[in-house]
């Protein structure tokens, strides 16, 4: 059973207070923290005493709090055990608002497979008897899989043998293999401010501690503070997504990744390049992989191009590297299955029909998320993406995590700004996708507009926590 500390819940809580009574918005935020999964099922809340101590509370205010949650199937406390995370509809009374009170998840940027993908798993399989003589564990990918792979980063500026790459269970699989062999416990990562949040956790449960680096969607990255952070911290290792940044959505120009290599040689840092969104493309050109710049390892994957149901992904580095990975891989797993390999195989075989396709798509969608956030949250700043999954949408007013909440009890899921910053920052921001049908993202912008109306007029948010379906 995962702890939490009073003072790692505090750090977790962020700017909590809003309108209202003190105790009704810790319940908010704490409700809000395990929705979105920032604590675990199963965590033990700090004593109320320790917890009304590090917040400069009552405890009164705090034992109402865990009575709120508690009634409404949040927590649930048992002699000795304290009290335990739980939700609605599993073992605790309660409504469960991942179940039928949910009329939209949009708390994921993705798109829904491809039309290909169908006919594709249909080939693989009639492929698959050869490979049945073979004993199917495969820590290192397919060898035409990992050629096809190649000669795709070839083909963007990168020179590469299929030596270098490692296929894995998707890119979080990716992410998290590198933070286990390139991390020590004393270990300092760099990160992006926001940024991509099971990328934190894997860092996280590998290293030290994690440095960021603010990214905003219409400035980039910050320059100076990408110098200092690697002149001051010597990190061992930088996490960076360059391209269509989730959840901003900015792209680094040339000039910038010649100067984050040559900032990372200088103090030895491994840079790990997450290219999840990289070819979605709506507009603009093309700027070639960070390895171009140096000796950067770039993960890939097909979760956003084809569909998150393929759990394809893979790992360029240079070959000691990725024999190292091997070795850290028995670990948890002993290989990719080989039916998911050959259809990535296939769809690799139309993957720029399939990425024109998807450019035409996700256009659409942008432009009709831009039009209903126009019309209807006039006020919020959209900025205008040349390409990814998402916008980062700036509400004007740290209010991200009561939006978030009253968006929920309407029906609508979406994961509120601190979701992707440490420390409970980014209370002023949402990634609203618009990776998603005409029909369910006009619904979206519907319910947002209700909830942030709410906001306005200053009503609190409600005192139960079911949900009410609009």
């Amino acid at each position: 059973m995962m702890i939490l500390t009073a003072r790692r819940l505090a750090t977790d809580l962020g700017a909590w207070r809003s309108a209202g009574p003190a105790y009704g918005a810790l319940a908010d935020r704490i409700r809000l923290l395990a929705l979105d999964g920032r604590i675990p099922l199963g965590a033990r809340l700090p004593a109320e005493r320790e917890l009304a101590a590090q917040l400069a509370v009552s405890r009164t205010t705090v034992a109402a709090a865990y009575t709120r949650l508690r009634t409404a199937g949040y927590l649930e406390s048992t002699r000795g055990s304290g009290s335990v995370v739980a939700m609605p509809g599993r073992g605790a009374p309660g409504h469960d608002v991942g179940g039928d009170g949910v009329v939209l998840d949009l708390s994921k940027a993705a798109l829904p497979a491809a039309p290909q993908v169908g006919e594709a798993a249909a080939r693989a399989a009639s492929e698959l008897p050869a490979y049945l003589n073979g004993n199917g564990y495969d820590p290192l990918g397919l060898p035409r899989l990992r050629q096809a792979l190649a000669d795709r980063y070839s083909a963007r500026g990168v020179p590469t043998a299929p030596g270098q790459i490692m296929v894995t269970l998707g890119a979080q699989h990716a992410i998290s293999l590198l933070a286990r062999t390139l991390l020590g416990r004393q270990d300092t990562a760099l990160v992006e401010a926001p940024s991509y949040p099971h990328a934190y956790e894997a860092l996280r449960s590998a290293g030290r501690r994690l440095v960021p680096v603010s990214v905003d969607a219409r400035r980039g990255w910050d320059d100076d503070g990408l110098e200092q952070a690697f002149r001051r911290a010597r990190p061992a290792l930088a996490y960076v997504m360059p391209d269509f940044h989730n959840p901003t959505g900015a792209v680094m120009p040339a000039g910038q990744r010649e100067r984050l290599m040559a900032a990372a040689g200088r103090q030895d840092t491994l840079v790990i390049a997450d290219e999840t969104m990289a070819e979605l493309r709506i507009d603009g050109v093309a700027e070639l992989p960070l390895a171009a710049y140096g000796p950067a390892v770039l993960i890939g994957s097909m979760g956003k191009t084809v569909w998150g149901g393929l759990r394809i992904g893979w790992i360029r580095a240079d070959e000691a590297l990725v024999h190292r990975l091997v070795q850290s891989r028995y670990a948890q797993d002993l290989g990719t299955p080989i039916l998911e390999q050959l259809i990535a195989l296939e769809m690799l075989g139309n993957y720029d029909e399939l990425l024109r396709f998807r450019a035409k798509q996700l256009a659409e969608g942008r432009r009709t998320l831009e039009t209903l956030l126009g019309e209807a949250l006039p006020e919020w700043e959209v900025p205008r993406v040349s390409g990814g999954l998402c916008t980062w949408a700036d509400l004007g007013a740290p209010v991200s995590s009561q939006l978030a909440l009253a968006a929920r009890d309407r029906g609508l899921l979406l994961g509120a700004g601190p979701r992707f910053g440490i420390g409970g920052v980014f209370e002023s921001f949402l990634r609203v996708p618009f990776s998603y049908a005409p029909e369910d993202t006009r619904r979206a912008v519907g319910i947002l507009a209700s909830a942030w109306r709410s906001l306005d007029a200053g009503a609190p948010l409600r005192d139960d926590f079911a949900p009410a379906l609009v």
